[in-house]
């Protein structure tokens, strides 16, 4: 649960969202704020994406005011510097042309995978094979998924994780909008630091939208929502309804992907999208109605619903300081969601131990 607190909040050996790929325009400078860092992406000439400190070294102007030349390099605004992919100064405009050797600035490492942008904001080697899967954005039909949002959302990405771990909040935020009950039989699963929320409803009214998606016939269903966290702050819902009684790969529904970055400790990146999966034969024109409602569904339900009170929430949180929440039994998975991101963030904090050293004991 978040609450104010010295010193770091987040993990940074990771990988973190940065954009979705389509909204990266080549020839264009994107600044974003990412951990608290000032960050420039854009791509080359040859479409890869770069991202570099956004400070130049010299006056410490923006590099984004700039523009990018000669197909990879930025050209700040202000004096005329050029910096390459990797961050170094490759010109100097002025006098001897002589390039400082503290001209440079930290070039950061970037992949693009399941239709994003993903950067490593730590100092260790990453790998991009520890990225999250979410291969259901490369793999659906264009039909079946969702429209792909950004918002920001003024508050600690820990209060959004604690929102969408605890989905028992859904008929009070989001009643005739998302579906789920406080009825609902919860249970919460852990394999390692990853941390899974079930919730099932049995033979019950279904739902407008997944009515559609389903039988179209209004009867009742089974309905599921298993919510899958896994560090630092990456969900994906996996939510659809079935024939009261029958197997869960008999219904159908959606994975709604939630894909939170720390802008800064009380501001966050909210990029996400839907994707369905099992979907039942519909024309093109169905489909694409459905798509539509998923769409207007979610956005409103984040926006208009979800992040007023997650803003007000932070608003309180600023002014009452350190006092813990009180816990309900609902609060579980967002508990054990705290402890490992605890966990990590710790473990970075911790000095290396040097061969030949040991480790110091606890008695």
């Amino acid at each position: 649960m978040a609450m104010r607190e010295a010193g770091p909040i987040w993990p940074k050996e990771s990988w973190y969202v940065a954009f979705w790929s389509e909204d990266l325009d080549g020839g264009a400078l994107h600044p974003r704020r990412i951990l608290g860092e000032p960050i420039v992406f854009f791509r080359s000439g040859a479409g890869d994406v770069i991202a570099l400190e956004d400070t130049c070294p010299h006056r410490f102007a923006p590099l984004s005011l700039g523009k990018v030349v000669e197909g990879d390099r930025i050209e700040c605004a202000y004096h005329g510097l050029r910096f390459d992919g990797s961050g170094a100064c490759v010109f100097n405009p002025h006098t001897d042309h002589k390039i400082p050797p503290a001209a440079n600035v930290r070039s950061y490492p970037v992949v693009e995978k399941y239709s994003l942008v993903w950067i490593w904001m730590g100092a260790g080697v990453p790998d991009s094979r520890t990225i999250p899967d979410y291969a259901c954005l490369d793999e659906a039909r264009p039909e079946h998924i969702s429209t792909r949002n950004y918002m920001t959302i003024a508050a600690d990405y820990r209060l959004i994780v604690d929102n969408l771990l605890d989905l028992s909040h859904v008929p009070f935020l989001h009643a005739g909008v998302l579906t789920g009950t406080v009825d609902d039989a919860i249970e919460v699963t852990q394999d390692g630091d990853h941390v899974t929320i079930a919730r099932w409803s049995y033979d019950v009214p279904v739902p407008s939208l997944t009515n559609m998606m389903f039988r179209n016939d209004g009867k009742n269903v089974d309905s599921w929502l298993l919510m899958h966290w896994r560090p630092p702050c990456y969900m994906l819902l996996d939510t659809g309804i079935r024939e009261p009684g029958t197997t869960k790969e008999s219904g159908t529904g959606y994975f709604g992907l939630h894909l939170l970055t720390p802008e800064t400790e009380t501001s966050t990146h909210y990029i996400y999208a839907a994707v369905r999966f099992t979907v039942p034969p519909r024309t093109l024109e169905e489909d694409l109605a459905i798509r539509e409602k998923i769409s207007v569904g979610r956005k409103y339900a984040f926006e208009a619903q979800d992040a007023p009170v997650i803003e007000a929430q932070q608003q309180r949180v600023n002014e009452i300081g350190d006092r813990r929440p009180a816990l309900l039994a609902v609060d579980a998975g967002a508990v054990r969601v705290g402890r490992v991101l605890t966990k990590l963030v710790a473990a970075e904090q911790r000095p290396p131990v040097r061969t030949g050293e040991l480790a110091p004991q606890l008695n």
